[in-house]
């Protein structure tokens, strides 16, 4: 393949991304399910979670236009839409108040023990079968499949590579779910880990997300949107998929570990307490927002 048809695929991923975010969005903010996306943020600001949903189908849909193959694209489209509908759930069925009060992973479980299936356990279970469906339709990859077959995996490292890359995927949709917590910090979170992603085969899978997100940024900064669930996980399990592409099993694990040390961190750890006692984090993260 020569450089220009790819260089062209990546530019028309980014590009439609965030064209396609932007237009779905006010298409989410003029429908008859408008004025119950709209939330409180915390700052006490009126914004609206159709960000979410825009992002998630104009990150997927461009992402997998954007694929260097019809299986990467599915992939990519698989978690993009799987992960950013049941966060769409869980945003929308999980702010009712008898879904309120199970927090965390043990909560979920507690609730599910007492007979009720939080929105919660939803979201969880649906973004990790997101993630194992675009983990194995990776695998159906031609260039990911060679890569596989020279280093003579057999069939148990196959199965394990596999359920790594789904970590990978649910992992990195957890984390940026975790970052949206301030207006616009999840987006450039994602901005800055799919930006390198961009390049290489399955650059165009990173692409169409980067673009979705800086579509998005600035009416994320002004607090007139809120990513929510939704749209968090979603950039997150795009981006996971771009990683997976790009990693054999001993990448993947490693990425795993990361993202699970992370994750257990922020059970003990306030992130946003770390990026304000941060120098060069804190102006990072403040960077085009609004003044408090």
């Amino acid at each position: 393949m020569s450089r220009w048809p790819r260089t062209a695929r990546l530019l028309a991923a980014g590009v439609g991304g965030a064209l396609a975010a932007r237009y779905l969005l006010g298409q989410a903010r003029t429908s008859p399910a408008g004025p119950a996306l709209e939330r409180t943020n915390f700052r006490g600001q009126t914004v609206t979670l159709a960000a979410g949903p825009a992002l998630a189908a104009g990150a997927a849909t461009a992402g997998a236009l954007g694929a260097a193959s019809p299986a990467s694209g599915a992939a990519a489209l698989v978690a993009g839409l799987g992960a950013g509908a049941v966060g769409l759930y869980d945003d929308v069925v999980g702010a009712r108040p008898e879904q309120k009060a199970a927090k965390g992973f043990a909560g979920h479980l507690t609730a599910l023990r007492e007979g009720m299936v939080t929105a919660g356990l939803v979201k969880v279970v649906g973004v990790g079968a997101a993630g194992l469906a675009a983990a194995a339709l990776l695998a159906a990859d031609p260039q990911v499949a060679a890569h596989r077959r020279r280093q003579r995996l057999g069939t148990l490292g196959r199965t394990t590579d596999v359920l790594l890359g789904a970590g990978v995927v649910a992992g990195t949709a957890n984390l940026l779910n975790l970052l949206d917590l301030r207006p616009g910090r999840a987006l450039k979170s994602g901005i800055l880990l799919g930006t390198p992603l961009v390049r290489g085969p399955h650059g165009g899978l990173a692409a169409g997300a980067v673009g979705a997100a800086a579509g998005l940024i600035r009416d994320d900064l002004d607090e007139q949107v809120m990513l929510g669930d939704s749209g968090a996980n979603a950039l997150g399990a795009l981006l996971g998929v771009a990683l997976a592409a790009r990693t054999g099993p001993v990448g993947r694990a490693g990425i795993l570990a990361v993202l699970a040390g992370l994750t257990a961190a922020s059970e003990k750890v306030s992130f946003t307490a770390v990026i304000q006692r941060t120098p060069g984090l804190r102006e990072l993260d403040a960077l085009g927002r609004r003044p408090a």
